[in-house]
């Protein structure tokens, strides 16, 4: 089966399609590609849904690479609407 192993970065990234047996696990996927010790790395998601390296794929799965967050969404949030709050609209 094929599946798809992807890492992102802002604005660049990677992807490796791989040829697995069926049955195959993320943990599997992660060494056929390399990127098993990926420091950056703190997850992976199947299709955005999180997965553990046990988890078994199928075919046509993206497997994706989580990295930390950069900021706490809702912290973001609260900035940007305080920001908005002290600024007059026209």
């Amino acid at each position: 089966m094929k599946v798809e192993v992807v890492r992102a970065w802002p604005r660049r990234f990677e992807s490796a399609w791989l040829e697995l047996p069926v049955g195959a696990t993320v943990a599997q996927a992660l060494a056929a590609s390399g990127w098993q010790d990926d420091p950056e790395t703190v997850a992976c998601a199947v299709f955005g849904v999180r997965a553990t390296g046990e988890t078994e794929l199928h075919e046509g799965d993206r497997v994706e690479l989580l990295r930390p967050l950069v900021a706490d969404p809702k912290d973001a949030r609260r900035r940007r609407a305080e920001s908005t709050k002290t600024k007059p609209r026209p």
